[in-house]
């Protein structure tokens, strides 16, 4: 049935008079009252009532309680001045061990049964959809005169007792020079959800077809829409099946009870808190959220690694916000393939240089404090070498533990899918994200070049192929860090190099990443990506984000993340290493140069203290 503008424009008392009344004959409260708080509710047995308000304060995103009664108490006097939670919403739903039985218009008949029952009151997110309006942001259900999308997720919530479920969630198109604009509106609201939990492809929530909503009505997009989802009450109805008691009641999903409290007390944040949005993928399409402080400090990284020490003409190399993206998309990551070696010192052995190692450890030890699976892929020739290495950097502190280490050959023509995915199916990646850090990137004929044009191809096992395959696999993402335009990954500004740097037409990496780093060293990229990733990993906005707003946030680990950083003490240490090995440096002249009056060598220690300052402060 279609909403009028007095339902609209009507206070809340006198709309639960009428619903009280049985006179209306719509489907759902959205656009209701609009202006005032809407709750999910919840009925359960006074014996289950403190571990559901524990389950509530563990995921405050789809449950934020606004009240809960005493047993038997039908009134929400916080919440309205006038009201019976019996009669008050539109339908109800009946639960008897956890199976729908049946809905009703009325409790009242269950009445000597509730006098042992807790009613519970839980933000909705109707209550935002006027905040979306006045920010000009169109919202589609209302528009299409339906109830909201609600889908089942494959998140589980954090568990307690007997409530274990995964969560639920509401989707609405926005249009995509909207979003920002959305996650503004909605972030402070968080009694009706706050900012949503993810924008983007649905099959990263475990959704596989939109146009079949487990509850509520399928909600059109229009073109140019992207589907935003925000953690819902209805949550509380799947721990409710969860739990399985003999008898349980909750709204009809949709029919929500409308308070007399308006959505007009939000604490205004400082700017600096102010929510960003950054694509960080485009197959599938992903979204992520951080706040403007922790966004503005990575930019600052970025910045500082971006000198030129050697005068190379790198400053024409470099891409705004891919130290930010990059990081955002390893944050997402469940599994990151770490690549480095450069074998520039082609008639010594080893040939590698020490430009690389440091940086690839120094992200894979944030990696390891962050509990992501990382491992660390190199040519067969070197493994013996890497392999030494990566016990020394345990010994020294600087990884908890040995990772993986793997080689590549080409075997055949789908070799590299079968590396990257279980069976080769691009379903089942085994890595989400990959990362060359100075490492030797193929060129457009096929070989592989040092900064003088030296074709080194026989030291290079074809590692570019695995990012080149990662193209093919969707939520696959890969980030290059270079410092002179020759390294994997820095295909993506290939013609910058071919103008600017020193024999760039021929030395030039033709293989593209997603995310191009480039610093005047490729360390510091490497030592850039562990501060942001620490940066990221302290911003409550993104923390939100980034477990769905379940759970607690995990801020209480800082002091591992924090021991996880690079310093100039376990730099000195593992260069040391390093060279006790044979590995050499691969800059010219290294030891000579000068950068702003400093010899080089202090300008690295410098560099690895101005970013941490930046990334702690």
């Amino acid at each position: 049935m279609l909403l009028t503008g007095n339902l609209k424009s009507l206070l809340p008392q006198a709309l639960r008079r009428i619903i009280r009344c049985n006179r209306l004959s719509i489907s759902n409260t959205s656009g209701m009252a609009e202006g005032y708080k809407q709750a999910n509710v919840v009925i359960l047995h006074k014996s289950l009532a403190d571990d559901f308000e524990k389950f509530c304060h563990a995921n405050k995103g789809p449950l934020p309680l606004l009240y809960r009664s005493k047993p038997g108490d039908w009134k929400c006097p916080s919440l309205s001045s006038d009201s019976d939670i019996r009669t008050d919403c539109l339908q109800y739903r009946l639960y008897e061990y956890g199976v729908c039985t049946g809905s009703l218009k009325s409790l009242k008949q269950y009445a000597e049964q509730l006098k042992d029952m807790v009613t519970f009151y839980l933000g909705c997110s109707f209550s935002f959809e006027k905040a979306l309006q006045n920010a000009g942001i169109p919202v589609r259900n209302v528009e299409q005169k339906c109830n909201v999308s609600m889908y089942k997720t494959a998140v589980p919530c954090y568990s307690i007792s007997t409530f274990c479920c995964n969560l639920v969630v509401t989707m609405r198109p926005i249009p995509a020079n909207k979003l920002e604009a959305t996650v503004l509106a909605t972030s402070e609201l968080e009694e009706s959800h706050g900012a949503p939990v993810h924008m983007g492809n649905p099959g990263l929530l475990g959704i596989q077809d939109l146009s079949k909503p487990d509850y509520g009505d399928p909600v059109h997009l229009h073109p140019g829409d992207i589907p935003v989802f925000w953690a819902c009450g209805v949550t509380g109805v799947e721990a409710i099946i969860s739990c399985r008691s003999p008898l349980a009641f909750t709204h009809f999903p949709g029919c929500m009870f409308v308070t007399d409290l308006k959505n007009d007390d939000i604490t205004v944040r400082s700017s600096r808190e102010v929510p960003q949005v950054h694509c960080i993928s485009q197959n599938p399409l992903h979204y992520s959220i951080v706040s403007a402080e922790a966004a503005q400090k990575i930019k600052t990284l970025e910045s500082l690694i971006g000198i030129d020490p050697g005068d190379r003409g790198i400053i024409h190399l470099h891409r705004q916000d891919e130290l930010l993206k990059s990081c955002l998309s390893i944050s997402h990551a469940r599994s990151v393939l770490i690549t480095t070696g450069f074998p520039t010192h082609f008639t010594y052995e080893p040939p590698e240089e020490n430009d690389g190692p440091p940086g690839a450890f120094a992200i894979a030890a944030m990696l390891q404090a962050l509990e992501k699976d990382v491992a660390i892929v190199t040519d067969q020739r070197a493994m013996n070498l890497n392999r030494k290495i990566m016990e020394e950097a345990v010994q020294l502190g600087i990884l908890k533990i040995p990772i993986p280490l793997l080689s590549y050959q080409k075997e055949s023509t789908d070799s590299a899918l079968m590396f990257l995915c279980e069976n080769g199916n691009c379903g089942r990646p085994r890595f989400d994200h990959l990362i060359a850090i100075e490492r030797a990137g193929m060129a457009a004929d096929g070989n592989y070049y040092n900064a003088r044009k030296v074709n080194i191809k026989h030291l290079v096992d074809p590692i570019d192929e695995l990012f080149l395959a990662a193209k093919t696999i969707p939520g696959v993402t890969t980030t290059g860090v270079g410092d002179g335009g020759n390294e994997l990954g820095m295909g993506k500004v290939k013609d910058a190099v071919k103008k600017y740097i020193k024999n760039g037409d021929v030395i030039a990496c033709d293989v593209e990443a997603d995310f191009t780093i480039v610093a005047g060293v490729s360390n510091w990229g490497g030592y850039a990506i562990a501060c942001a990733l620490y940066i990221l990993s302290t911003c409550e906005i993104h923390d939100r984000f980034l477990r769905k707003a379940v759970g607690f946030p995990q801020f209480s680990k800082k002091m591992v993340w924090l021991s996880a950083l690079p310093s100039v003490t376990k730099e000195e240490k593992f260069l040391k290493t390093l060279l006790q090995h044979g590995v050499r440096s691969g800059k010219t002249a290294s030891l000579e140069m000068e950068v702003d009056g400093l010899p080089f060598y202090n300008t690295h220690s410098l560099m690895i203290e101005k970013l941490l300052q930046e990334a702690q402060q």
